[in-house]
């Protein structure tokens, strides 16, 4: 993706365009759209749209504070250099931060670009005269990626102001925030126009790949269902969009390590992904930049083994004792004492503070020579994540021995084969362990703690409490409006506790 620049200047919205870079975003035109002279071409549509998939990239969002939250769920520590790195994320995993924490600032401001320019496309495109069949492909990209960023925002914080429209001078800026349902409300208006509008991705040509597909709308959907609507109608609609994703033609990869090898990226398994390719034309630090900080920033700190290796989010001790004997995850996602070889490396427990490392996003330096050169993309979705909120919904809806299959599907590739260990389950024991699945098969890829405080029987409080994080309670399970959000504007009020 692209340098993308917004401005709003008075009633003349200027959407300006530094286009560099791969795949579908690699296009003309190359410089600017001008939004005072109305939208004139498919390039000037097709660059709003690629400006709305940016902010995904950023720090703010998928390049470091999603992945940070498995240390917040309890699945890993800050690690890193100590002292004052990272500590905005050691104060919240310890449930001592209060509302001027900088990185739940950053969650509340990450998704806000993304969600103007989607409004932009949404307002501006339909009355273009282009090809229709791009034009809804367009738009539906547009209500797939709104979706997304406001599902972010109302798991992180409830309800938030709800934006519909491009603001200018005649906008009103200071919004109340609208209520959780409202916002459910509209994610899922989205998610449906989205699912009529997208192409599968079987439709794409390959400059295309990477776009949001029906599938990747779909996929969220069930997700949407899982969360806020957990009633039997909606499993039900849980189970046939994921079937109709089966039907697609999805698969899970072979080697689970290839998911994250940067050769391999949008694959098979692949739903929806963040891209990113990786040149070093602009600051690693900025917005702009266009390299992936996961293998820099995980790599075990002062092991030479990776470009970088700043020794962030190692996992505890409690979390790899999770694994079961045989599964082949733990090789390929954590380094621990005896693990194998890294690059011909030889992994030390002195590189970390807990014993272990996170593995499954480190690249060579044949991959990637320096710190700002990583093009590994970051997974938000994919086949077995699919698989497991199928097996989930069946199993909620009491149909637990149907929900022995998506499962036992995961649990194979993991060489966990042994099919008995999951047969003749209840309800109760079966869902413990679909919560296990989820918890190991999807680790480190920013989906635990939205798992957990998802979950019933407050199993969010009673997970963290029984590993000794006694300081969190309820009001933890949403973060703090930001003091300076609500300083900025007094309509917005604080989540209960905070």
């Amino acid at each position: 993706m692209k340098k993308i620049v917004y401005f709003p200047l008075n009633v003349v919205l200027i959407l300006t365009l530094l286009l560099s870079g791969c795949d579908f975003l690699n296009r003309s035109p190359y410089d600017s759209v001008d939004t005072s002279q109305g939208f004139q071409t498919l390039a000037d549509a097709e660059a709003a749209i690629n400006a709305a998939y940016q902010p995904l990239q950023w720090a703010k969002l998928y390049n470091m504070r999603i992945w940070t939250l498995d240390i917040i769920a309890g699945n890993s520590e800050v690690g890193a250099g100590g002292g004052t790195d990272g500590e905005e994320t050691v104060d919240l995993a310890n449930f001592i931060a209060d509302a001027d924490n900088f990185a739940a600032l950053d969650l509340w401001r990450g998704p806000s670009p993304g969600i103007l320019r989607c409004n932009f496309v949404l307002q501006k495109v339909p009355a273009m005269n282009i090809d229709e069949t791009i034009k809804g492909r367009i738009l539906g990209e547009a209500h797939f990626l709104r979706a997304h960023y406001y599902f972010l925002l109302v798991r992180l914080f409830g309800g938030v102001p709800l934006q519909t429209e491009p603001a200018d001078s005649n906008s009103d800026l200071l919004l109340p925030r609208a209520s959780a349902e409202e916002v459910y409300e509209l994610i899922v208006e989205d998610l449906d126009q989205a699912i009529t509008l997208l192409p599968q991705r079987s439709a794409y040509t390959q400059e295309h790949i990477g776009r949001a597909t029906k599938e990747a709308a779909m996929a969220e959907l069930a997700r949407v269902y899982l969360t806020h609507y957990q009633d039997y109608e909606h499993y039900q609609l849980v189970v046939d969009l994921c079937e109709e994703i089966r039907k697609m033609g999805y698969q899970l990869e072979a080697n689970y390590a290839d998911l994250w090898n940067p050769s391999k990226q949008n694959g098979v398994e692949s739903i929806f992904e963040v891209q990113y390719y990786g040149k070093t034309n602009y600051d690693f630090w900025s917005n702009e930049n266009q390299s992936s900080w996961l293998s820099t920033f995980t790599g075990p700190r002062n092991s030479g083994m990776a470009a970088g290796c700043y020794g962030w989010n190692q996992p505890t001790a409690e979390f790899v004792s999770q694994y079961e004997t045989g599964d082949v995850r733990k090789e390929k996602t954590i380094f621990y004492t005896g693990c194998p070889t890294f690059d011909g490396m030889t992994y030390s427990s002195a590189y970390s503070t807990t014993g272990y490392n996170v593995r499954k996003f480190l690249l060579t330096k044949t991959q990637s020579p320096d710190y700002n050169t990583s093009n590994q993309n970051w997974v938000v979705t994919r086949y077995a994540d699919v698989l497991l909120m199928k097996a989930e919904a069946l199993n909620e809806m009491g149909q637990t021995t149907l929900a022995e299959a998506p499962l036992y599907e995961v649990r194979c590739r993991a060489g966990l084969t042994n099919r008995s260990t999951i047969e003749g389950l209840s309800q109760m024991q079966m869902r413990e362990k679909i919560i296990h699945e989820r918890r190991m098969e999807l680790a480190f890829e920013g989906h635990r703690w939205f798992d957990m405080i998802r979950y019933k029987d407050n199993y969010a409080l009673n997970f963290l409490h029984s590993i000794g994080k006694t300081a969190a309670t309820s009001k933890h399970l949403l973060l703090p409006i930001p003091t300076q959000e609500r300083e900025a504007n007094p309509k917005l009020t604080q989540n209960p506790g905070w």
